[in-house]
C-alpha cells in the first residue's frame, strides 16, 4: 500500500477528528486513525465508540485498503514538518514509512478491519441549515450545559425542532439558554439531545466553514455532514426537562444597560466577592444601578454605580457572577435587557435589539439568597 499526500493538508484534516479521541481509551484501537484508501481519495477516521468523525483529502495512489495508524505519534511527527509532500508506505516488517524529503520514519500498525464499525443511519429524517446558524446556536447554548453524571439529559444541549421554528436548549438547573431559529423548521416536529463533547468539535471545525450541514437523526443517533466531513454521535437517552415552566412569563422589572459596560463592572466587583458564593447584589433605584459584593472570611468588599435606563420598582436582587458574566460573554450585541420580578425569581437577559424574524436569545439565571 502506498500513497503521497500533502503535510500541511493531512495535518489539518488530523487535527480536526483528533478531538474525538479520548486520552484514556478502553479500547486500545481507539487511540488510531483509520485511514481508508481508495484510489485519489482518502478517508481518515477517529472514533470513541459514543461519536465518529471521518474527514476526506485527496492524495496520489492507486491502490485501495484500510489501515490504522498510531493517532498522537503520527500528529506530533506532522506538526514538525514544513509543507511537503510525503510518502507512505507499507513494508514487510509490520510497519508503515513515512518518507519525506530529508528523512524515513517508520511507525507500527494495526490491520484496518479491526476498527469498531461506523454506524449508519436507518428510518432518519433531515434538515439542512447553514453552517454560521448552527455556529450560533452551539455557541449561544453549550456553556450553559451540565456536568452532572446524575442528570445525563441535562449534560448536553436539546435540539427541538417544530414546522414553524427551531429550538436549542441548555441547562445546568442553574441557568437556562434557548435559542430560537425563527428562519428554520422541519416538516415533522422532533426532538433530541445532543452531547456536549460532538457539539465542541463541530464548533472548532464550522469556524472556518460556509457550506450547508445536512443533519440527519433518528431516536439513536444524528449525523453531521458538510463540505468532505461527516460526524455521527449517539444522543443521549432520556427526557428533557420541561423548559418552559420555568421561564418566568411576567417581569414588570426591565433594565436596559450597555453590555460591555456592565460586564466589566461586573468582572471588577465579583473579584471582590465570597469565593464559594460568588455572590454580588443588584440594587436598582430610578436609573441608578448598584452592583456590589463582599467577602466576610476576608473583610473584602466592592461597590460600584452605573447610570441605567430601568423601568418597574425598585429591587434588590442577589445573582452569582459568574453566571451573569458567562450569559454576558455569549451575547454578541451591545445593549442587553434583564427583566425581573421579585429577588426570590429568576431574572432573563435578552439581547436589547434582536432580530425576531430570524433570531431570538433568552437566558434565564437562577438568583442567590442575599446575605443581608
Amino acid at each position: 500500500m502506498k500513497f503521497i499526500v500533502s503535510s500541511f493538508s493531512l495535518l489539518k484534516q488530523l487535527q480536526i477528528i483528533s478531538g474525538i479521541i479520548n486520552n484514556n481509551n478502553t479500547l486500545p484501537i481507539l487511540d488510531n486513525f483509520l485511514f481508508e484508501i481508495e484510489k485519489n481519495e482518502l478517508t481518515i477516521t477517529a472514533s470513541d465508540l459514543e461519536s465518529t468523525f471521518s474527514t476526506k483529502l485527496k492524495i496520489e495512489s492507486k491502490e485501495i485498503g484500510k489501515i490504522g495508524l498510531p493517532a498522537k505519534l503520527l500528529l506530533d511527527t506532522l506538526k514538525t514538518f514544513p509543507e511537503q509532500p510525503l510518502t507512505f508506505i507499507k513494508t514487510d516488517k509490520n510497519s508503515f514509512d513515512i518518507i519525506a524529503n530529508n528523512g524515513k520514519y517508520s511507525l507500527a500498525y494495526i490491520n484496518g478491519e479491526d476498527f469498531p464499525n461506523q454506524n449508519i443511519l436507518k428510518d432518519f429524517s433531515q434538515l439542512t441549515l447553514k453552517s454560521n446558524v448552527l455556529l450560533n446556536a452551539i455557541n449561544s447554548t453549550i456553556f450553559a450545559s451540565g456536568n452532572d453524571d446524575l442528570r445525563p439529559v441535562m449534560s448536553g444541549v436539546f435540539f427541538e425542532l417544530n414546522s414553524n421554528s427551531i429550538n436549542f436548549v441548555a441547562t445546568d438547573a442553574h441557568k437556562l439558554v434557548k435559542y430560537t431559529r425563527n428562519d428554520s423548521n422541519v416538516s415533522e416536529n422532533a426532538e433530541f439531545i445532543m452531547p456536549k463533547k460532538p457539539l465542541q468539535l463541530l464548533k472548532n471545525v464550522l469556524q472556518d466553514n460556509e457550506d450547508e450541514v445536512i443533519i440527519e437523526y433518528n431516536e439513536t443517533n444524528a449525523q453531521f455532514s458538510f463540505k468532505d466531513s461527516i460526524l455521527i454521535s449517539r444522543l443521549i437517552d432520556g427526557k428533557y426537562p420541561n423548559y418552559e415552566a420555568v421561564i418566568p412569563k411576567e417581569n414588570p422589572n426591565e433594565l436596559t444597560i450597555e453590555k460591555n459596560i456592565f460586564l466589566n463592572s461586573l468582572k471588577r466587583v465579583s473579584i471582590f466577592s465570597n469565593k464559594t458564593t460568588h455572590q454580588i447584589k443588584l440594587k436598582i433605584t430610578g436609573s441608578i444601578l448598584n452592583i456590589s459584593a463582599e467577602d466576610l472570611d476576608y473583610n473584602n468588599s466592592a461597590e460600584e454605580t452605573l447610570n441605567c435606563d430601568y423601568k418597574g420598582d425598585d429591587i434588590q436582587i442577589g445573582f452569582n457572577s459568574r453566571f451573569l458574566i458567562e450569559m454576558l460573554n455569549n451575547i454578541d450585541q451591545d445593549e442587553i435587557k434583564l427583566f425581573m420580578s421579585l429577588p426570590n425569581r429568576a431574572g432573563i437577559i435578552k439581547p436589547s435589539k434582536e432580530n425576531l424574524d430570524s433570531e431570538e436569545i433568552t437566558m434565564l439565571v437562577m438568583p442567590v439568597m442575599l446575605n443581608d
